[in-house]
């Protein structure tokens, strides 16, 4: 199960080598509940990734406001523990407060900034206009 985003911040906070920095980015890619197999469409497909990525971004009403629910994967473990942070990082937001969430600022958080290529930089960029798009637009439907 995959941890609550403030649990993954205080876990990087002790991890000084960068590549026990990927490790932990692969064990919480594994740790994201499978994505049933009618969600890898291409409607979910993020483009911009050199992996493929899908994120199914869902609005949860079942709570006192709205909230976003997250699902993803990829074809890469890697990016896989990406998609996760940005689904640790987006998950029970309202769509406001993930309009204003800069998922690329967890990364810098994070000390991705500097160890990250620049593809999967662009990759985890289009995650987050991914789930920023939806979000507003389930905020102009809430309107």
């Amino acid at each position: 199960m995959l941890p609550p985003i403030e649990t993954i911040i205080e876990n990087f906070a002790f991890i000084d080598d960068a590549m026990d920095r990927y490790e932990y980015v692969i064990e919480l890619g594994k740790a994201l509940p499978p994505l049933p197999e009618a969600l890898h469409s291409e409607t979910n497909r993020v483009h911009g990734c050199e992996s493929q990525v899908w994120l199914d971004v869902s609005l949860d009403r079942a709570g006192a406001g709205p909230q976003l629910a997250l699902q993803g994967d990829s074809d890469s473990q890697i990016v896989k523990g990406f998609v996760a942070l940005m689904v640790a990082l987006y998950r029970g937001k309202s769509p406001e407060q993930a309009v204003t969430t800069d998922g690329f600022d967890l990364l810098k958080q994070l000390d991705f900034g500097a160890h990250i290529t620049s593809k999967r930089s662009n990759g985890v960029r289009s995650m987050v206009e991914r789930i920023q798009r939806d979000a507003r637009r389930f905020a102009a439907e809430a309107a």
